[in-house]
């Protein structure tokens, strides 16, 4: 039997941000924090009382590496780039079109890292022009 991570949160924008300040607030601002950290915020914030989503903010806020290793310990099927991709894309569709609008935000973007998100896609470009110079 599959354990996979739970579903998304429905507003991924407010989770990433209320887990961003959290993750900041305890240990000041990092590239990555270890999943161990992501799950010490959302057991603090207002999310906790709801599904464990933690896997979902580690997929926004840990390195690749460290979320495949986590799952790998607690044997749960998650993927990494899938649900990067989707977490950025409700970040993405919000109402706000200047995130530097959202009153006390203090968050390092850092974990804003696109490059395993597009890296399958930057190959496939590149392919495609070496095929054409051939």
């Amino acid at each position: 039997m599959e354990n996979s991570c739970s579903t998304a949160p429905t507003n991924k924008k407010e989770y990433i941000i209320d887990i961003g300040k959290i993750l900041v607030k305890q240990n000041g601002k990092q590239k990555y924090y270890k999943p161990e950290e992501v799950k010490n915020a959302h057991r603090e914030s207002k999310w906790y009382s709801q599904l464990d989503f933690s896997c979902w903010a580690m997929s926004t806020f840990s390195s690749h590496a460290d979320f495949d290793s986590y799952h790998e310990k607690t044997g749960e099927i998650c993927d990494y780039i899938e649900m990067k991709t989707e977490m950025l894309h409700g970040l993405s569709s919000s109402d706000i079109k200047d995130l530097t609008l959202i009153p006390d935000l203090d968050l390092d973007a850092s974990w804003l890292d696109f490059g395993d998100v597009f890296d399958g896609l930057i190959e496939g470009i590149a392919e495609f022009i070496a095929g054409i110079l051939d």
